[in-house]
């Protein structure tokens, strides 16, 4: 796949070549010439030293939420840079604007907006939610972002950053929202996170949605890690309730560049209702004159933006529809699959436990031995077994901290010698994990 790639992509850059030369011979400034030796060298040393990362390419990877971009996106990126636009506005890049325009609404549709929604590619899912809560803000001026104690940390700085007042609602064992901890009437916009980055949980839209529609409170949907998963919906694989609930949201962020196959940065925020649009108008001197055609920068928060990023979405969209049964649907069924089977394998495996059953392709567990009988015993095995893989380069895990009061609801045997217990987690967002996933499990068993 990657040598036709490199195929495709190398007659790409000729044909632009002979666009750019249609305009005209010139020559490179001297000022820009750099000598074909020196650049050989740095190269050289740049690929050496691009080795030194984990390899996220490859299945014995499954620590953190990173794997490499699908061939297509990062060819096509590649083959955009050369020219690198702007999708500020249309005058710095009139294609790759255009190829957003048609993204958005395909996105639109996927989460069930529909023809009327307003929205566009961010450089994050971070800064789609700050985009978020400053239009609650616009909205209710006074009044305080919801979210639970699971949410992304990056909410509770969201809002210090726009001077709000925000609180954390907690959840009960049973993975419900405790409504009965917080003022209705404080409350202007609850956030519902739709793949934790921690478990990788699904909150209960259709409990948040009561609550808020009661009393007349904003839903927004932070699905950046498993906005994806909606592919699966209807299928028996998740538990589709809150999935098929999302257009019910009056605004929804994803992140493309998770398991959307794109490099970084690329995020996404959608608004239900487009009269939200009114809050970002501006006037700049300078930027919009060859069109009368809706800039991308009126609707942003963000000035500059990599039309790169847009290029590369469009053309993998191309390859892989936003359905179950085709394109994205099969990918996210691959992942899906390798945390079910991982479950099962640690569930009935003699050196691991299974800390909670996975609601997506987030895998959390620990090691034992005979003499495990405290959760400080669990923390140094976990790290022991985490560090063993690293040196061997065998696997690539995660660490993760859980209270210790949680943890002991779910595993009341042990005792809980420390505050917080260290387990293990894998994140198993690459297809090739549903094959690889019996061999990871037992390389972990053997390092214990």
């Amino acid at each position: 796949m990657q040598s036709h790639t490199f195929s495709l992509l190398t007659q790409a850059l000729n044909d632009l070549q002979q666009w750019k030369a249609s305009f005209g011979a010139f020559s490179l400034d001297e000022t820009l010439l750099v000598d074909s030796y020196k650049s050989a060298q740095v190269f050289e040393t740049l690929t050496q030293r691009l080795k030194g990362n984990y390899p996220f390419h490859h299945p014995v990877y499954a620590g953190q939420m990173l794997k490499s971009p699908h061939e297509v996106a990062w060819a096509a990126y590649a083959l955009a840079s050369s020219i690198n636009p702007n999708n500020h506005a249309l005058d710095g890049g009139p294609p790759s604007s255009e190829m957003e325009k048609e993204i958005m609404p395909m996105l639109a549709d996927f989460f069930g907006y529909g023809d009327t929604f307003l929205g566009h590619l961010t450089s994050s899912g971070t800064i789609g939610n700050l985009e978020a809560l400053w239009i609650s803000r616009k909205i209710h001026p006074h009044k305080k972002i919801a979210f639970s104690k699971n949410a992304h940390y990056t909410h509770g700085r969201m809002c210090e950053v726009l001077g709000m007042d925000s609180v954390t609602i907690p959840i009960n064992y049973h993975g419900e929202f405790e409504f009965s901890t917080v003022e209705p009437a404080e409350i202007g916009t609850l956030v519902v996170t739709l793949g934790t980055t921690g478990l990788g949980e699904v909150e209960p839209l259709d409990q948040a949605l009561e609550w808020a529609q009661a009393h007349d409170i904003r839903i927004h949907i932070d699905s950046a890690y498993g906005g994806f998963f909606r592919s699966l919906k209807d299928s028996d694989m998740i538990d589709g309730t809150s999935w098929k609930l999302m257009q019910e949201a009056d605004s929804i962020v994803v992140d493309p560049h998770k398991h959307g196959l794109q490099p970084y940065g690329c995020g996404a925020v959608l608004f239900k209702d487009p009269a939200v649009g009114r809050f970002y108008k501006h006037d700049s001197p300078y930027t919009y004159f060859t069109s009368d055609e809706l800039h991308l920068g009126e609707i942003s928060l963000e000035c500059s933006r990599a039309g790169a990023t847009a290029v590369a979405f469009w053309a993998t969209l191309q390859c892989f529809p936003l359905k179950e049964k085709e394109g994205y649907g099969p990918i996210l069924a691959k992942c899906r699959q390798a945390a079910l089977v991982g479950f099962d394998l640690i569930s009935n495996s003699e050196k691991l436990t299974a800390y909670k059953k996975p609601e997506l392709d987030i895998l959390t567990y620990f090691p034992i031995s005979e003499s495990t009988k405290n959760v400080s015993q669990i923390s140094e095995l976990s790290r022991k077994v985490f560090q063993k893989g690293m040196d061997d380069q065998s696997f690539f895990l995660s660490l993760y901290k859980v209270p210790a009061g949680d943890f002991a609801h779910f595993h009341p045997d042990y005792v809980a010698d420390e505050e917080n217990v260290t387990i293990l987690r894998s994140v198993l967002m690459r297809p090739e994990h549903a094959d690889f996933i019996r061999e990871l499990i037992r390389r972990i068993e053997s390092a214990i």
